[in-house]
């Protein structure tokens, strides 16, 4: 049996029919006393979500979701959050089978590079070195979040 997760991009036509920020907020808590600590690396933490919005029949939107921060111990140096999202056109008679892992895995792939300029730009606008993401494995994370929506639906 096929995995539908991998087949999905190919299977399917759809459109990116809009990009744009729903949500950006830049913290840093701790200025100017914060500069005072260069060259010490803080911890960052990083984390990453999807959620799908139906507008209509065929029209969805996709927002990926990313929030980072970063600490010297307890003290919080900057605190980040996007929510950066796209409208997409799908076809009218896809299966939900496939159309989940198109909106889940493949669009916000698409989105991705996009939103990790917008947050190198803030911090570093911010007056941190760019925070620079790694890939994401977005097919992971979906089926992260199927096997947890699965157990959570299971009777105990």
């Amino acid at each position: 049996m096929s995995d539908p997760a991998a087949a999905a991009p190919q299977a399917l036509t759809y459109a990116i029919n809009a990009q744009y920020v729903k949500d950006l907020s830049f913290e840093n808590p701790r200025s100017p006393q914060v500069f005072a600590a260069a060259g010490q690396q803080p911890q960052v933490s990083v984390g990453v979500g999807v959620n799908v919005n139906q507008l209509g029949d065929t029209a969805y939107e996709v927002i990926l979701t990313i929030n980072a921060d970063a600490k010297h111990g307890e003290d919080a140096v900057f605190v980040i959050e996007l929510a950066y999202a796209g409208i997409v056109t799908a076809p009218s008679n896809v299966s939900q089978e496939l159309l989940q892992p198109l909106l889940m895995i493949e669009v916000p792939r698409q989105l991705f590079p996009f939103a990790r300029a917008i947050l190198s730009n803030a911090t570093r606008d911010g007056g941190f070195p760019p925070l620079l993401l790694s890939p994401v494995d977005f097919q992971d994370l979906y089926r992260q979040q199927t096997t947890q929506a699965a157990a959570g639906a299971k009777p105990a």
